[in-house]
């Protein structure tokens, strides 16, 4: 059986393949939010496509718990290993994993093309979908997560995107439940997970959550022990 870091060897050569010299190289992806907090609740309207060619919207979703994480293709370091440990995570979950949905939110519409992201997610866990959509669409779904997301030149003429990292934990009414950090114990990781996968009645009052993003870290503080 093929191991996950394996996976990832054999992983880095085929993107590799596509990526013109010096894409990946630059500065790390950063998990840095705004200078300015954002105001408003965590959680809102967004209209994206998936790598499958399929409508996925904060609607469409309604009815079952999911996770979001914003990243890119050409992100060199923390979006590929953020997608190996999650699916990691969920091969241990199991058909449990089957009571959420998973989505990667590309933050890169210019270069993540539809055809790139299917490649791409050839990597990963099936059940984990990569969205994208026009720059604007992109735009309000930062907007909808509270996250941002800025474009950093590096040399040779290309660039990077320093972006809100984390995954936020929504429940099956669009709700925000908390964020997975993937520097918490294994353990922790799962119990959230499990806990995400069983959540079919909204925990909050009505509307969204009013919880604000801690601008010092890419963590946001739960507003229910998920």
């Amino acid at each position: 059986m093929t191991s996950i870091y394996s996976r990832r060897a054999l992983f880095g050569s085929a993107i590799a393949a596509l990526l013109v010299g010096g894409l990946v190289s630059g500065a790390l992806v950063l998990a840095n939010m705004a200078e300015t907090e954002p105001t408003g609740g965590i959680g809102g309207p967004f209209e994206l496509t998936s790598h499958r060619g399929e409508a996925v919207s904060d609607r469409s979703l309604r009815g079952r718990p999911y996770l979001a994480f914003f990243g890119f293709t050409h992100c060199p370091d923390i979006c590929p290993t953020t997608l190996f440990e999650l699916t990691d995570l969920m091969k241990e979950l199991g058909p449990q994993a089957d009571a959420f949905n998973a989505l990667l939110i590309s933050v890169d519409p210019e270069r993540d093309t539809q055809n790139l992201l299917s490649l791409y997610m050839e990597a990963f866990d099936p059940r984990i979908i990569a969205v994208r959509g026009t720059r604007k669409q992109t735009d309000q779904a930062l907007s909808a997560f509270r996250a941002t997301a800025k474009r950093v030149d590096t040399e040779g003429g290309s660039y990077t995107m320093d972006h809100t990292a984390g995954i936020f934990l929504m429940d099956a009414d669009g709700r925000f439940q908390g964020m997975l950090d993937m520097h918490e114990p294994r353990e922790t990781r799962l119990k959230k997970l499990r806990n995400l996968a069983e959540v079919r009645i909204p925990m909050m009052p009505d509307g969204y959550s009013d919880a604000k993003p801690d601008r010092h870290s890419n963590l946001m503080p739960d507003t229910v022990p998920i």
